[in-house]
């Protein structure tokens, strides 16, 4: 396996590589014991996007797995759209947790492992210590803001990404500068992006195949939408964390509304001035939260 991303030797990061639900995740991996704080990336991301967090968690007693999810990276990428839908992705989530061996269970989540991160806790797939997600609002929310103009305009790039072949042609031109601009365009500190950060995006973009399975999962979204049911009334019953970066331009404030109706025990952090990339744009801010919110362990 040629690792997608290279983590600094000072860093406490290293790559493996983890058979789950029978397929095989490239995971970057920090700290030791038997909880498990598993790391869920967004599109267009990868384990990469957690680099900040990482030792940060394992400086808490953290065992941290943050894996490239189906499709992405040197993980396994399934043919056909069926694959990615909301089952399997969460399947994956319970197979990589029992692939640990740890006991205990916390998901910290953005953008696309948000939703799947949600899925997993409503289901409650396995127990769940906490729960973090950044910048991906509720399901239920989610689809209500759905049916207003404001966020269906913002959300536009699903439908175009329920065509054949163009959306990865498009994204794949001139190196991945569509990916590349994905993350710079957005950001509000565009510093946060160098260069040598867009290249490791483009880099996995651009291997075989990755492309068509990153833009799978939102094809799986549409054609196999009982998958994206809530179920459970969308109630979770786990303390539950949402960081969220104000200035995102492809989610709106108001899909948060209504968040405490399925959450009991709901904190929300908001970050003003931040892009929908909060994790990697404000890196300080984010851990500062995470380590005031989650407990030592």
């Amino acid at each position: 396996m040629i690792p997608s991303w290279t983590p600094d030797p000072d860093s406490g990061i290293a790559i493996r590589t983890v058979a789950a639900n029978g397929l095989t995740f490239e995971v970057a991996e920090a700290g030791s014991g038997d909880h498990l704080a598993l790391c869920l990336h967004g599109f267009p991301e990868l384990h990469f996007s957690w680099r900040h967090q990482m030792p940060l968690l394992a400086s808490l007693g953290y065992r941290v797995w943050a894996p490239n999810q189906r499709g992405y990276g040197a993980s396994s990428r399934p043919v056909g759209v069926a694959a990615y839908a909301m089952d399997h992705l969460v399947a994956d989530v319970a197979a990589l947790f029992d692939a640990s061996g740890a006991k205990t269970l916390t998901l910290i989540a953005h953008d696309w492992g948000g939703a799947v991160a949600w899925h997993f806790a409503i289901a409650r797939v396995r127990p769940l210590a906490r729960l973090v997600v950044m910048n991906l609002p509720h399901p239920v929310c989610f689809a209500e803001a759905l049916r207003h103009g404001p966020q269906r305009r913002r959300s536009w790039y699903i439908a175009f990404f329920q065509l054949a072949w163009l959306p990865e042609r498009l994204l794949a031109l001139n190196g991945a500068a569509a990916i590349r601009r994905a993350f710079r365009g957005m950001a509000v500190d565009k510093s946060r992006f160098p260069d040598a950060v867009l290249d490791v995006y483009a880099a996995a973009a651009l291997r075989p195949g990755a492309l068509t399975a990153m833009v799978n999962w939102y094809r799986a979204a549409v054609r196999h939408r009982a998958a994206m049911d809530a179920g459970h009334g969308g109630r979770v019953d786990v303390p539950t964390l949402i960081v969220w970066g104000e200035a995102d331009t492809a989610l709106g404030l108001e899909t948060l509304d209504g968040s405490d109706r399925f959450v009991a025990d709901l904190t929300v952090r908001r970050l003003p001035g931040v892009s929908h990339w909060v994790q990697q744009e404000a890196p300080e801010a984010v851990n500062a939260i995470l380590a005031e919110w989650l407990p030592r362990v």
